[in-house]
C-alpha cells in the first residue's frame, strides 16, 4: 500500500482552513506566517513559494522578507527581533539552510520559542522533550506521525518504532513523538552496528539518514509501515536525467512492506501542512 502524503496533507487543510474561519469569527483573529529567506538558493525559493501559495490557500496572510547573499548575522537578528515584537505576526520561520558565513543555531535561537513554528528553538525542544503542552513541534516528525496512524490506525501502542537518524531536526524529535503514543523506540544511525538486523525488528521503520536508497528490501519486515524522510537527488541510470528518491529502495521495500511513503508524494506535502497547523496553534494559544 502507497501511503499518499499529497491526500493526507490536503485533508489536514481543509481542517486547518475551517479552523482558520472560526478564529476569525471568534477572536478577529487571523494567523499570520513570516518567512525570512536569506541569499538566492534556487530550491529554497521553491520551498518558499509552496509555502506561501498554501498559507494563502487557508485563509492565512502570507509574508516574505528576503535578505541578501552577504547579509550580516546583526542584520538578521535585528529583523528577526523586529518580528518577534510584532504582534500581527504568529509564526516567524527562517528558511535553512542559511549562508555558511551565518551562525543557524544562533540564529533560531533568536526567534520568540512561541512564534518559532519550525519548532526548532531549544525551549520547544525541552518541551516536547518533558512532554508539555504548548511545544511548537518540528514539522516533517508530526508529518511521520499522521502517515503512519493512516495506515496503522490512531493507536500505536506496543509497536516497535526503528527511527534511522539522529537529526534534532527529525530524528530525535520524531522519536519522542512515537514514545508519547506508546512506542517501544529504537534510535538507529549510520554507524549502528546490525543495522539490517535491528531494522528487521521494526513495526515501523522511519528512514531519515540522508542517504539515497539506503534501506534495503532485506532490512525490512514483512508488512511493516515504511515512512521514508530522506530526499537526494541522483542521476537516473536510464535517462540520464536527475531525479528525486528517498533514503529507502522504494521499488524493493515496497514489495515486502504493508505500507510505504512515497518521495516524492509522502512526508513532503505533510511537513508544510504541519506548518500551518503550527501557525494556526499559535495564533490561538498566543494571538
Amino acid at each position: 500500500m502507497i501511503i499518499d502524503g499529497k491526500q493526507a496533507a490536503a485533508k489536514l487543510r481543509i481542517t486547518i482552513a475551517k479552523d482558520v474561519i472560526a478564529l476569525k469569527a471568534s477572536k478577529g483573529i487571523t494567523p499570520s506566517l513570516t518567512v525570512v529567506l536569506v541569499g538566492d538558493d534556487p530550491a529554497s525559493q521553491v520551498y518558499v513559494r509552496n509555502k506561501a501559495k498554501q498559507t494563502t490557500e487557508v485563509g492565512m496572510i502570507s509574508n516574505e522578507i528576503r535578505l541578501p547573499e552577504n547579509c550580516s548575522q546583526a542584520e538578521l537578528l535585528s529583523q528577526l527581533t523586529h518580528l518577534n515584537n510584532d504582534t500581527s505576526v504568529h509564526g516567524i520561520l527562517v528558511q535553512l539552510p542559511l549562508p555558511k558565513h551565518l551562525d543557524e543555531s544562533l540564529v533560531i535561537g533568536a526567534i520568540t520559542p512561541e512564534k518559532d513554528v519550525d519548532g526548532f528553538h531549544a525551549m520547544n525542544a525541552g518541551r516536547l522533550l518533558n512532554g508539555e503542552s504548548g511545544a511548537m513541534v518540528p514539522c516533517t516528525p508530526q508529518g511521520c506521525i499522521i502517515l503512519a496512524k493512516q495506515h496503522l490506525g490512531n493507536d500505536l501502542s506496543g509497536k516497535h518504532a526503528v527511527v534511522i537518524g539522529r537529526s534534532n531536526i527529525v530524528g530525535k524529535p520524531v522519536a519522542l513523538l512515537l514514545l508519547q503514543q506508546n512506542c517501544t523506540v529504537t534510535i538507529a544511525h549510520s554507524r549502528t552496528e546490525n543495522l539490517p538486523q535491528i531494522c528487521q525488528q521494526a513495526d515501523i521503520l522511519i528512514a531519515a539518514v540522508g542517504r539515497a536508497e539506503f534501506v534495503q528490501a532485506d532490512w525490512v519486515k514483512k508488512g511493516a509501515t515504511v515512512i521514508d524522510v530522506g530526499i537526494n537527488r541522483i542521476e537516473d541510470m536510464v535517462t540520464g536525467k536527475m531525479k528525486l528518491v528517498g533514503d529507502v529502495d522504494y521499488a524493493a521495500v515496497s514489495e515486502v512492506c504493508g505500507a510505504i511513503t512515497p518521495v516524492p508524494g509522502g512526508v513532503g506535502p505533510m511537513t508544510i501542512a504541519c506548518l500551518l497547523k503550527n501557525t494556526l496553534e499559535a495564533a490561538k494559544l498566543y494571538g
